[in-house]
């Protein structure tokens, strides 16, 4: 019963049709009929024009995002336990040609005005540091923990005032926006965000996430790097194929990727609800952190429970859009017992 990471989660059915029908010949590369429809496609769904990129791996999709946002020479803040910080070796250097990470500390992996602003004050602004370029922030962050409209907004205010472009890390952004009930472009575009890295892997797909940018000129350059990353498949509408059925408005349930981040969600709830007085932090979408002695992370991988450590006396929990109800029930009735 694995509940360790929704990467591990199967491929939605939907998805496999979705690429079954694209599987014909057509042009190579973006420049076939799926890829072509995904500006439209995402602007509809965020209410503004858009230009967006596909991408293979989470990693690729906040390099590339990145990469259109600063210099060589320039610097990214970020949280200090962010995924680019910590889960992507060295991604973001390699991706922008060498621009750094300035970390900036926060309670649940959450960047506040005032933590940002702290870490700008320190900087003497000459030509012998990394000039700041970019803020990223996750959503939701590694803590599960979601920022809202106003959050992120006042980040944005942040971000304008000192000319900073702002990048949203969104592996779990479908979960966020369950989470907050809240329109998609509430938490992005109108909230000032300038690129987000839309997840799609985590929540059903099999091999694509989406580049989103909001100002679509941004996308140029990007183009050159996606192909000189690697990322530019020969069979790119496959990988459109699965963007375009996640996202897809006229599906009678509603849209995939809203419906299987809100069942993760709902697992999640269900855990947490067992577990309440060991919560570490808030459970806001589909990650529950939880404090476990080694004895009682013992017992339940002894009842068949898979989950990570996450440091000492501390483990995380992850459901996804396929978890089991009886295995959910199980793992609730199992922290119960503890």
């Amino acid at each position: 019963m694995k509940f360790f990471s929704d990467n591990a989660a199967p491929v939605h059915p939907e998805i496999w049709a979705a690429m079954h029908a694209a599987d014909h010949a057509d042009t190579a590369y973006a420049g076939d009929a799926l890829s072509a429809r995904l500006d439209a496609a995402f602007g509809a769904m965020f209410g503004t024009p858009v230009a967006v990129i596909w991408a293979a791996t989470g990693t690729a999709a906040n390099g590339l995002a990145l990469g259109a946002l600063v210099d060589p020479y320039g610097a990214i803040l970020c949280h200090r336990e962010a995924h680019l910080e910590v889960d992507e070796c060295g991604g973001p250097a390699w991706f922008t040609h060498g621009a750094k990470l300035l970390l900036v500390d926060g309670e649940g992996a959450k960047l506040t005005p005032d933590a940002i602003n702290a870490v700008l004050g320190g900087l003497r602004g000459d030509v012998h540091q990394a000039v700041p370029q970019a803020i990223s922030i996750t959503q939701a962050t590694e803590y599960g923990r979601v920022y809202t409209p106003a959050e992120v907004a006042a980040i944005g205010e942040v971000a304008r005032e000192r000319k900073l472009k702002l990048h949203m890390d969104g592996a779990r952004f479908a979960n966020a926006v369950a989470s907050l009930g809240c329109h998609p472009g509430d938490v992005t575009w109108r909230a000032g965000v300038d690129v987000l890295s839309f997840g799609f892997i985590k929540n059903g797909a099999m091999s694509a996430e989406a580049i989103v940018f909001f100002d679509p000129d941004l996308a140029a350059r990007t183009r050159f790097a996606h192909k000189s990353a690697g990322q530019l498949q020969s069979k790119g509408r496959y990988l459109a194929a699965q963007l375009l059925a996640m996202i897809d408005p006229d599906r009678a349930a509603g849209p995939l990727w809203l419906e299987n981040a809100q069942a993760a969600n709902a697992s999640a709830q269900i855990v947490a609800d067992a577990a309440a007085g060991r919560l570490l932090h808030p459970v806001q979408a589909n990650e529950v952190f939880l404090s476990l002695t080694a004895d009682e992370a013992a017992s339940l991988r002894a009842q068949g429970f898979d989950f990570y450590d996450w440091g000492a006396g501390a483990a995380r929990l992850v459901t996804s859009w396929v978890s089991p109800a009886d295995e959910v029930a199980l793992l609730a009735a199992a922290l119960r017992g503890l």
